[in-house]
């Protein structure tokens, strides 16, 4: 959790920026959010084409399952001829996939920390203030510890003179700070399960639920091959269930979280569609063609073309060679037959002397 938040910490210093330019906490988070997608896209669009490399070659290796379906050896070792032959490297859509993970819990924790990571106000003095806050009577029924930081910009004004830990500068930021969470109308700072139906903070988690679908089905859209899964008990599950329990948490916890949540959804839907739109499995694969075979004529292109000349002289000795060869086998064929026509010639011989002493015995009977 350190790491993330450390990151949250370095991520927070854009949104502190972000905020003083726009002075609009809602605002804020959209931009930045649009900020860091925009610097995890191409690991999106790597982990992509890595996707589209694999499927390309999964008939290949399915039959290389069936042909060397009981030795597992030979398949193995065939399996990664085949990936490097085709360029293909499994595990080369794992590091753009964990790459931008880091990134991502780093601007949750940015959002749900913003006194530490976001004002960049002493970590213990923070501790110290939540505390206090969730021992004071009409705070602690609804103070949850996690979003702590949230809670006391959201009773900063009522609570100012008792949270006497902050600084003269540290009560300047979060004052700054507290004026900036409406947004379209709603208080980023309050929880919609304890607000009323006219505040439209139910609209929040409603958001979350839609987005969350739709994020869902563009993703299966994106993944074919396992579109056929979906159907069952466990990925209905997923689709349908994470959903629910995105918008579930959405409601129960301040705005702002359930926001980033909405916005995040949404960014992602677009980031699906230009994926799809210009990156998509097929395109992607005809690239990959395209890219083997320009890798094909380049190593082709570094083999030496022989000279004319030696072209000949080698045509010249292989027919020399072939001519020798076959003369070499007429003798030897010849040699066969001689033994056989020696063999032949007494039995014949033979047979004249019967044929003609017969005659003479028949004439001299005779």
């Amino acid at each position: 959790m350190d790491i993330f938040n450390w990151f949250g910490s370095l991520l927070g210093y854009l949104l502190w920026f972000l905020y003083g330019i726009v002075q609009n906490y809602g605002v804020a988070i959209i931009l930045f959010t649009i900020i860091v997608k925009a610097l995890v896209f191409p690991f999106s669009v790597k982990q992509q084409k890595s996707m589209a490399s694999q499927a390309k070659v999964q008939k290949k290796v399915r039959e290389l399952q069936k042909i060397y379906a009981n030795d597992k050896m030979k398949l193995n070792e065939e399996t990664q001829k085949l990936y490097q032959k085709e360029g293909v490297s499994m595990t080369g859509g794992c590091l753009p996939m964990l790459i931008p993970l880091p990134i991502l819990f780093g601007i949750y924790y940015s959002v749900i920390y913003p006194l530490r990571n976001a004002l960049h106000i002493d970590a213990n003095v923070v501790s110290q203030a939540t505390q206090m806050l969730s021992k004071i009577p009409g705070v602690s029924s609804t103070f949850v510890s996690q979003y702590g930081e949230i809670e006391i910009i959201k009773h900063f004004d009522s609570l100012r003179d008792t949270l006497t830990m902050f600084s003269a500068q540290d009560i300047e930021k979060i004052e700054s700070f507290s004026r900036g969470f409406k947004f379209l109308g709603l208080d980023l700072l309050a929880t919609p399960q304890s607000s009323s139906f006219e505040s439209m903070m139910w609209l929040i988690p409603a958001i979350c639920l839609v987005t969350s679908l739709l994020m869902q089905l563009v993703t299966t859209k994106m993944q074919p091959n396992q579109a056929a899964q979906q159907q069952q008990g466990c990925m209905k599950f997923m689709l349908y269930g994470m959903s629910l329990f995105t918008a579930y948490l959405a409601f129960t916890m301040p705005g702002a979280v359930g926001f980033y949540w909405a916005i995040q959804n949404v960014l992602g839907i677009g980031q699906s569609f230009i994926t799809m739109k210009f990156f998509g499995q097929a395109d992607l694969l005809a690239r990959a063609e395209a890219a083997r075979v320009a890798r094909r004529e380049l190593e082709e292109a570094k083999v030496k073309e022989i000279p004319v000349n030696q072209q000949i002289e080698i045509r010249k000795t292989l027919e020399d060679k072939l001519s020798a060869s076959t003369g070499k086998a007429a003798a030897k064929q010849e040699k066969k037959q001689l033994p056989a026509e020696k063999k032949n010639a007494p039995a014949q011989k033979g047979k004249g002397k019967q044929n003609k002493s017969g005659s003479d015995y028949l004439g001299q009977k005779k």
